[in-house]
């Protein structure tokens, strides 16, 4: 597995706080470095997919 991609809606206040919580969310699934490829945020919360890579593109694979 390279990357896992994970698609959620989130109850807040404002697009800041649900960035804030889409990245404590993949930070706390183990994954502190997660990029959010979709947000809009509509009402009472935001519609979020994250990309979190176990491997970036061009990184080198231990196992090779």
């Amino acid at each position: 597995m390279d990357a896992l991609d994970v698609e959620t809606f989130l109850v807040c206040a404002d697009e800041e706080e649900g960035r804030r919580l889409a990245r404590e969310l993949m930070a706390e699934l183990g994954f502190p470095e997660a990029d959010i490829v979709f947000f809009e945020f509509n009402g009472p919360g935001a519609r979020v997919r994250l990309r979190a890579y176990r491997h970036r593109p061009g990184d080198r694979y231990a196992w090779l």
